[in-house]
């Protein structure tokens, strides 16, 4: 095992992998940047270190700081948790030129599943459906109306690299498509250094439901079951939850071996999430895989009993799981809400500024993941999202009543923030019946 990790990350994440580490009896260092100076969160490592100004690209998205930051302290790993370099493939591999073991799935594999395309195609080859689309990067907009005139409208133009809702739209007709097809590009090429784009048909109402997997290097891959995570506004995930709601047992079946399928074929190892959408017949088509770990991921984490984020460090360590599919057993309801500091009611603006009460909730089966308390300056240089709210019950109705009276106990002043909104969505007929999809939030707030 590691005996020193650093952590390429900062706040909630940061918090959540230095109390794993803490608990194997691991050492760590937290590098922040200007901005995170003196959050509480950072003396829970046994080490520091400044890498930069508040701006990410000369901070958490600097790799030569980084890498320095992890030389100077003679760590053996570097966990990157979610966002910032989690999915950069040449990090990974910086790491391992450095001979510092890159926490997560190997670079050739990342770079294979980054590529939106080359991951579509993976999944044919896996026999793994796909919605219809692009085998091959677009050239221009005669090439991309050519073939959604094929394969007819809607469609969604997405970035080849990348994600979290940059470089996508949707066009409804030739008109639109022609008219969002060079912003599409131009925002991937600024976003991800990359402006490839391609097509495939647009599933309207649509759920998005994820698998989590876990890979070893001996070839042991398993599946912890699913996530519904289809209630988000624009293409960020709001409220997820497992088992999905309205997933029928043998869909449920097929989706978890379609995961293992892709991860295996493309020679995946550590932790990882195959996402889904299903459209209104229960016919579900690949969408992506996201090699990190998720934000969602305590949602696994209840209904399985299994701490993904040790699961992660001991993999990359080199152990082999004993864990086998017939081992994971998922019982009960979870659900999470994420937190984050924007007003839904003037177009979900964000909110920096500090947080003079915060009072978390509490109460059997409440966990909260946040790195925030009074006092705390949220930062407006960085993702909105201050912490997250999970729950866990024997059946969805006694989780939605946690939930419920765990948002209402929840106290964050003076800062405006998205619990309002969740309130409003666990109240909704659609949400308790389980029928929501992708745009329900967007169609109703």
């Amino acid at each position: 095992m590691f005996s020193k990790v650093l952590i390429a990350n900062r706040g909630e994440i940061a918090q959540r992998i230095i109390r794993a580490c803490r608990e194997m009896d691991i050492q760590t260092v937290a590098v922040y940047s200007e901005a995170d100076r003196g959050a509480h969160y950072l003396d829970l490592a046994d080490e520091r270190v400044c890498i930069g100004p508040a701006e990410s690209g000369e901070s958490y998205l600097n790799i030569p700081r980084i890498v320095s930051a992890a030389e100077v302290s003679n760590v053996d790993a570097i966990h990157p948790g979610y966002g910032f370099l989690a999915e950069n493939a040449y990090f990974a591999e910086v790491c391992r030129d450095c001979k510092i073991q890159f926490i997560g799935p190997d670079p050739e594999s990342m770079r294979l599943l980054g590529n939106k395309v080359e991951a579509r195609n993976l999944a044919r080859k896996a026999k793994v459906p796909v919605t219809p689309g692009s085998v091959e990067p677009l050239e221009d907009e005669e090439a991309a109306a050519e073939l959604a005139a094929k394969i007819g409208y809607p469609v969604i133009i997405k970035a080849s690299a990348g994600g979290g809702g940059r470089g996508m739209r949707i066009a409804h007709n030739e008109m639109t498509l022609r008219a969002v097809f060079h912003s599409a590009r131009s925002e991937a090429e600024k976003a991800f250094k990359n402006s490839e784009v391609y097509i495939e048909k647009f599933l309207d109402q649509a759920r998005h439901v994820e698998v989590q997997i876990l890979a070893d290097r001996a070839g042991n891959t398993i599946h912890l079951w699913e996530r519904d995570c289809s209630l988000q506004r624009r293409y960020q995930k709001v409220i997820e939850e497992s088992p999905g709601p309205s997933l029928k047992p043998d869909v449920r079946e097929e989706l978890c071996k379609a995961a293992i399928r892709i991860a295996k074929e493309a020679n995946y190892v550590n932790a990882g999430t195959v996402e889904f959408l299903l459209d209104a017949k229960d016919n579900f088509y690949f969408s992506e895989v996201n090699t990190r770990i998720q934000v969602e991921h305590p949602v696994t984490e209840m209904v399985t009993g299994l701490d993904l984020v040790r699961w992660q460090l001991r993999i990359a360590a080199g152990e082999h799981m004993k864990l086998r599919q017939k081992d994971i057993h998922h019982t009960g309801v979870a659900i999470e809400c994420r937190i984050n500091a924007e007003d839904p009611r003037n177009g979900f603006c964000p909110c920096p500024g500090r947080v003079e009460q915060f009072i978390a909730p509490g109460g059997n089966g409440v966990r909260v993941d946040s790195h925030v308390y009074s006092g705390y300056k949220i930062s407006p240089y960085y993702d909105s999202m201050i912490g997250k709210v999970i729950v866990y019950r024997k059946t969805r109705a006694e989780a939605i009543a946690c939930m419920k009276r765990s948002l209402d106990e929840f106290l964050i002043s003076p800062i405006k923030t998205t619990i309002p909104l969740c309130r409003e969505i666990l109240s909704h007929p659609q949400y308790i019946k389980g029928q929501v999809d992708t745009g329900f939030i967007e169609r109703m707030w």
